[in-house]
């Protein structure tokens, strides 16, 4: 009686292998199809994944995490807009482990960020992340990344404010989470939380892609509140000499400027099509500046 165990678990045992490799052959196959640019997925349930792979759920939800991320990266090295895949992949990764936090976060900023540099679907960004909130109630860091969404992406300042103050609730949640919330919901957007914002991100983030886009976003803010001293020199070189400058070298020449400045990459500001100051057509940080804020 004491040897059936153990003879009942080498009989199982390459049941368990045999499956385990038939499904890694079925996720190579898609990996292949994802550089043939066929946009399609052979598994495309998480629900089905996640039967078959019995014990190996974490590992896979690893490797199917680790596919998105590669597809996501090649996408955007290649420019390619295309990301008809990544959803599917993001919830086979978190259906496998619905507690991979790291899927949850950095999967609806590729999901949330406009073209080209994310999908352009903020509503999927928000329902990964409610799903993730579900899973991981204790997490308060995805409420604020939901807030985040509504406030940045969907403009959305009454739902914000309510994952802010709902994220306020959870267990060792900031302190300002409450008091943002507040902010918010009596003054929609400002320029002032954008900034706070993104430099807490900064502040707190380990995630390389997370830090990455709190920099520039803050590099953006910056550029912004130049543009907006530059329109306040563009509207005094108006009033004096009785016409708008054809460039903002003229601003310098009657004494208003010093120097042309630069924004945060380095770039120096010219002047928009609309007489006002704007960001260099050749920076980074060109088209991803935001409207002015209220």
């Amino acid at each position: 009686m004491a040897l059936r165990a153990p003879i009942f678990g080498l009989l199982v045992l390459p049941f368990g292998f045999a499956a385990a490799w038939h499904l890694q052959r079925g996720i190579e196959r898609q990996l292949a199809a994802v550089h043939q640019e066929r946009d399609d997925l052979l598994l495309r349930s998480g629900k089905f994944v996640n039967m078959l792979s019995l014990e190996y759920g974490s590992f896979l939800a690893d490797v199917y995490w680790t596919r998105a991320v590669q597809y996501f990266g090649d996408k955007h090295v290649r420019q390619d807009t295309n990301l008809e895949l990544l959803p599917s992949l993001l919830d086979l990764a978190t259906t496998l482990d619905p507690h991979l936090v790291i899927a949850y976060r950095v999967g609806s900023m590729f999901l949330a960020e406009p073209a080209p540099r994310g999908a352009g679907r903020p509503d999927l960004a928000v329902a990964l992340l409610r799903r993730g909130i579900q899973e991981n109630p204790g997490e308060w860091r995805m409420w604020q990344d939901l807030g985040f969404i509504y406030y940045w992406e969907l403009h959305d300042y009454t739902d914000a404010a309510q994952a802010f103050f709902e994220g306020s609730k959870q267990p060792g949640a900031a302190e300002w989470m409450k008091a943002l919330a507040a902010k918010i919901a009596g003054e929609g957007r400002s320029r002032a939380i954008s900034a706070f914002l993104w430099a807490d991100i900064l502040r707190t983030t380990t995630n390389p892609m997370i830090r990455k886009n709190a920099e520039r976003q803050l590099k953006i803010l910056r550029a912004e509140e130049d543009c907006d001293r530059l329109n306040e020199v563009i509207a005094a070189f108006t009033a004096r000499f009785k016409r708008p400058p054809r460039a903002l070298d003229e601003l310098v020449a009657s004494g208003l400027l010093p120097a042309v400045p630069v924004d945060p990459e380095g770039y120096p500001y010219v002047l928009g099509p609309d007489g006002k100051a704007a960001i260099h057509p050749k920076s980074p940080l060109n088209g991803d500046a935001r409207p002015p804020a209220p």
